[in-house]
């Protein structure tokens, strides 16, 4: 987009919805399954971790 496309009104409805959907991803929680997952690699991890 060229500076003569460029509409400043435009720009910052986009700018704003952008942040307000980074916001709202960022609030999501992380499923309980997928913790329970990161758990169990953590145990996996755990004796080969103690070896170094």
């Amino acid at each position: 987009m060229t500076q003569a496309d460029s509409d400043p009104k435009r720009e910052s409805v986009i700018d704003e919805n952008l942040k307000r959907v980074y916001k709202e991803a960022l609030e999501e929680g992380v499923p309980d399954r997928f913790r329970d997952l990161l758990a169990e690699l953590k145990k996996q991890d755990s004796p080969k971790g103690s070896d170094k």
